[in-house]
C-alpha cells in the first residue's frame, strides 16, 4: 500500500508539525547526495493495555549512537522528540504503526564535508503490517544467498543505522526478489553469515539456539536483543556470537529472522533447500508466539520496555 493510500497527513520535523505534502526537503540536501543520515524503525501496537511503543527508549539510544558517530548534532532532548512522537501519533490517531525517526544533513553546501550543513529531524508514521507478509509469520519465507557481502566494520561503522548503508540492503534484497524469492541472507567479508538486508538471523540445531554477533558485522537489533531474552527465560541456551557458515545454514533444524519490521519471521527454504520440515519450527513458534503476547501485552512482562500513548 502506497502512502496516498494510507489516512496519514502529518509529519513532525525540526519542532513543527506540518501537512504530510508540505514536509519537503531541498535537491542539493547533503544526505541525498552522500547518504549522511541515521534513522530508526519502531512499532507501536494495539495493546491489551491501549496502543504502545516498543522499546523506545532504546531504539532512540541507537539513533543518538549513530548521529554521534557521524559527528551529528541533534538539538532536540530525547524528552522533545519523545513528546513528539506521540503527540504525531495521536494526531493522527494511530494506534498501530510503524513509526520512522530519521536525522540527516541538511541543506547548506554540498561538499563531501558536511560541516557548515544542519542537522535535520524528521518524525514520521503510517500503519505497516507485516514486513514480509502476513502469511510469512505462518508459513515462512524462501530466501536465497546474496551474492553482495556486507560491508565490514573496518569499512564503515556496522553498529550504526545509517541510510547510505542501507543500499548494501537493497542490492541483496532486489537481488533476491527478482530471482523470486522474498528475502536475502548476505555473508560478511569472510563468508560466513552476517544477516539479512534488513533483518537479524537466528539458526536452532539441537535445542540450543544461536545468532551471529557483532564480529560478523550485523546490526545489534532491539528485536534480536528481545528474542534473546525471552529465549533464555524459557530456559534455552542462545550462542549469540556465533559464527554461522553458509552450509550450516542449509542443516539447520530452523532459522528465522528478526527485526522491528520483520518481528519473527520463519525461514522455510534457503537457496531452494528445505529448513527441517519446511514449516515454521516449534522453537521458532514458541518465540514468535512469545514475542506476540509480550508486544500485545497478552502478559505482564516487561512492562518497562514500553511507552504508552
Amino acid at each position: 500500500m502506497g502512502f496516498d493510500e494510507m489516512d496519514v497527513d502529518t509529519i513532525w520535523k525540526n519542532g513543527e508539525f506540518l501537512d504530510w505534502e508540505d514536509a519537503t526537503t531541498h535537491v542539493l540536501t547533503h544526505a541525498l547526495h552522500y547518504g549522511s543520515g541515521v534513522f530508526e524503525g519502531v512499532r507501536c501496537y494495539d495493546t491489551e493495555r491501549g496502543p504502545a511503543v516498543f522499546r523506545w527508549d532504546e531504539h532512540l539510544d541507537r539513533l543518538f549512537d549513530s548521529a554521534k558517530m557521524y559527528d551529528m548534532d541533534i538539538e532536540h532532548s530525547r524528552e522533545e522528540i519523545t513528546e513528539a512522537t506521540l503527540e504525531l501519533l495521536d494526531r493522527q490517531d494511530l494506534e498501530s504503526c510503524y513509526i520512522r525517526p530519521i536525522a540527516y544533513y541538511g541543506y547548506d553546501t554540498l561538499g563531501v564535508s558536511p560541516k557548515d550543513c544542519p542537522t535535520d529531524l524528521v518524525l514520521a508514521a503510517w500503519p505497516w503490517g507485516a514486513y514480509l507478509g502476513e502469511e510469512a509469520l505462518e508459513e515462512g519465507v524462501d530466501v536465497m544467498v546474496s551474492s553482495w557481502r556486507k560491508h565490514a566494520s573496518s569499512q564503515v561503522p556496522t553498529n550504526v543505522k545509517t541510510t547510505g548503508l542501507y543500499v548494501n540492503s537493497m542490492l541483496a534484497g532486489e537481488e533476491a526478489r527478482r530471482n523470486g524469492y522474498v528475502e536475502a541472507i548476505v555473508l560478511n567479508k569472510e563468508g560466513n553469515v552476517a544477516e539479512g538486508p534488513g533483518e537479524n538471523i537466528f539458526m536452532v540445531n539441537d535445542g540450543e539456539i544461536y545468532t551471529t554477533g557483532p564480529a560478523q558485522s550485523i546490526l545489534e537489533g532491539i528485536t534480536r536483543d528481545t528474542v534473546i531474552t525471552l529465549a533464555e527465560e524459557r530456559g534455552y541456551e542462545v550462542h549469540d556470537e556465533a559464527v554461522i557458515s553458509r552450509g550450516q545454514l542449509y542443516t539447520a533444524d530452523e532459522l528465522f529472522f528478526t527485526g522491528s519490521a520483520a518481528e519473527v519471521t520463519p525461514i522455510r527454504s534457503v537457496d531452494d533447500t528445505e529448513i527441517g520440515a519446511g514449516t515454521r519450527g516449534p522453537v521458532t513458534e514458541e518465540l514468535q508466539q512469545a514475542f506476540f503476547d509480550l508486544v500485545e501485552r497478552r502478559t505482564d512482562d516487561h512492562d518497562e520496555w514500553f511507552t504508552y500513548l
